[in-house]
């Protein structure tokens, strides 16, 4: 079973698509599945994660990892 993630993010967001080259490096597809969602279709999201986009939730036990990340600690990060 892959690994459910989600990455939140918005259009024009530089960092984010900085990120989203991190993570595309770094997440093999057959083991993770990322879901981007763009939080500004959601007043609810834009509230939450706003100032600190981009971020990658681990959806098995809501764990976050807020930017800035690299590589290494979206290794880290993932479980093992």
């Amino acid at each position: 079973m892959k690994e459910e993630l989600v990455f939140y993010t918005t259009a024009g967001c530089h960092l984010c698509d900085v990120a989203r080259q991190i993570y595309q490096a770094t997440l093999a597809p057959e083991y993770f599945e990322v879901r981007e969602v763009d939080i500004a279709h959601s007043d609810t999201l834009v509230e939450r994660y706003g100032t600190r986009i981009p971020v990658i939730r681990r959806m098995r036990d809501d764990t976050e990892l807020n930017w800035p990340f690299d590589q290494q600690a979206l290794v880290d990060f993932l479980p093992e």
